[in-house]
């Protein structure tokens, strides 16, 4: 399968399907198609590693994105913590589902050519994560 999901830690997705279905539609509205995609769930020490290891930033975060993609062929690793993915949860006062969908799309987001190094791009991308949120809850649509 083109999106798969790699578990370091005791965390498991319960909709694996569902979360497929959905990224594959995130890409398709992009006009772009998802090639290999591996999400790894970490912990907060073990992505802090990485950060520091591939990006030379020694602090924590939720999500790093390794882009492989080629034109519209969208490939790579998204690594996530899911320590800080509850953590953001919390502060944001979301459910820890809606948060870890919120970074799959953010690193997905980040392979189909969105940045938020600036003020001007980080609104951008939450307005593409917002609308990319919304497509997990619409039903799919079939040829008529």
């Amino acid at each position: 399968m083109p999106v798969e999901f790699v578990y370091n830690t005791k965390f498991k997705l319960f909709n694996e399907s569902k979360i497929r279905t959905w990224l594959n539609t995130v890409a398709a509205s992009e006009n772009s198609v998802l090639g290999n995609i591996t999400y790894a769930f970490f912990n907060d020490n073990e992505l802090k590693k990485l950060n520091k290891q591939f990006l030379n930033h020694n602090v924590y975060t939720d999500v790093i994105s390794f882009d492989n993609s080629k034109s519209q062929l969208i490939e790579g690793d998204i690594a996530i913590s899911t320590e800080r993915v509850k953590e953001n949860a919390k502060k944001y006062n979301v459910s820890f589902e809606e948060e870890l969908k919120r970074v799959m799309v953010h690193g997905l987001l980040h392979f189909l050519g969105y940045n938020d190094k600036t003020e001007e791009e980080r609104k951008l991308m939450k307005s593409k994560e917002n609308s990319k949120l919304k497509l997990f809850h619409e039903e799919p649509r079939k040829n008529v």
